[in-house]
């Protein structure tokens, strides 16, 4: 009797076990598309009793997400917006992780001839001057940001005939720029995602100016009471500690290694 009796208490016990809890993070497309997240997440998961939806958009409207009380925290990159993100109360603390950078490519013929150019801006003087075809993401995302700050480095911008916005996000604009035979700005690691189904090739890397910061942020909690700041401060604790900062450096795309961990650094 003791023993049916102790199996009986059981199973209700194992019923009620808790459903995992909710964790809402808004990202950038670049960090989603990649696969980082798919090789990331699952790690954290198993060590919790949370499930992470993910929410992939272009930085800009990945900060609104958050502004607007959507998500629990963000994994962006573009400083200046994340500290503005900050400094006006939507987030607590920006806490970087890691880092990749952002390449131009272009069609291996590279017909406005930035190839062995000394920096982006260089490059990109080279293009609108060549009447060349660039693809601008033009949603307000990471790479998007960083595309005018180029162009302002250059001190020009191309007119719309032939810098063309899509207001789309990094696989978009590295197709249509394959399709087009046109210059593009990318991350690195959606570059890789994608080179084996494009033509593109990479024209102009290792520029100090095209470094790509990753930071994770935390909504605020007192402006947006609902949000699951427990799990979320959780999940910025796991990626900026060892565990975290580990499988950023062993994730990898067809033997590369397009991140490097920076916490704490």
């Amino acid at each position: 009797m003791r023993k049916v009796f102790f199996v009986l208490v059981a199973v209700p016990l194992l019923a009620a076990a808790p459903a995992p809890r909710v964790l809402k993070l808004a990202t950038t497309t670049s960090a989603d598309g990649s696969g980082l997240l798919d090789f990331l997440l699952p790690k954290f998961e198993a060590k919790t009793n949370v499930k992470v939806q993910v929410i992939a958009e272009g930085t800009g409207k990945t900060l609104k997400t958050a502004e607007d009380g959507n998500a629990d925290l963000v994994l962006v990159h573009a400083a200046k917006l994340e500290e503005e993100f900050v400094a006006q109360g939507f987030g607590v603390k920006r806490v970087p992780i890691m880092r990749n950078d952002f390449i131009i490519v272009g069609p291996a013929a590279d017909p406005a001839g930035i190839k062995g150019i000394k920096g982006a801006a260089s490059a990109f003087r080279r293009i609108k001057e060549t009447g060349a075809v660039f693809i601008s993401r033009g949603d307000k995302s990471g790479a998007h940001v960083k595309e005018l700050e180029i162009w302002a480095l250059a001190v020009v911008m191309p007119g719309p005939e032939t810098r063309l916005e899509i207001g789309q996000g990094q696989e978009a604009a590295l197709r249509m720029a394959d399709e087009k035979l046109a210059y593009t700005l990318s991350d690195r690691a959606s570059y890789l995602a994608l080179r084996k189904s494009i033509k593109l090739v990479p024209l102009l890397e290792d520029d100090p100016a095209l470094e790509n910061i990753y930071s994770v942020i935390a909504t605020n909690p007192k402006r947006w009471p609902q949000v699951n700041h427990k799990d979320a401060q959780a999940l910025i604790d796991w990626l900026a500690g060892p565990p975290g900062q580990k499988a950023i450096a062993e994730f990898a795309i067809d033997g590369e290694r397009p991140f490097t961990p920076i916490a704490g650094k």
